[in-house]
């Protein structure tokens, strides 16, 4: 039986939300461990990050394919990250 065609989004939307969840939850991951690196000790993040690491991406991961718009993806990683990214750059300097 075929999906209900009011749950699937257009092909640009997808490619939003899969590049969204791969790339930008990617990007975030990273920009938050680099946070932490400023509240703990750098060696003590990279071990964690072993195993938070890919827990968090997984988590954004499927927040973008859940989401309703792919653009709203987008924005909200790419606003976590430069978060994230500016609380390393005034913390760590």
């Amino acid at each position: 039986m075929p999906a209900n065609k009011k749950y699937l989004s257009n092909p640009f939307q997808r490619f939003l939300k899969i590049t969204g969840g791969f790339l930008g939850g990617y990007v975030v991951m990273l920009s938050f461990h680099l946070m932490m690196t400023c509240v703990f000790q750098e060696k003590d993040v990279v071990i964690t990050a072993y195993l938070s690491g890919y827990v968090l991406w997984a988590v954004l991961l499927l927040y973008a394919f859940l989401a309703k718009n792919g653009w709203w993806v987008w924005l909200i990683y790419t606003v976590m990250a430069v978060v994230f990214y500016l609380l390393f750059h005034f913390l760590h300097g």
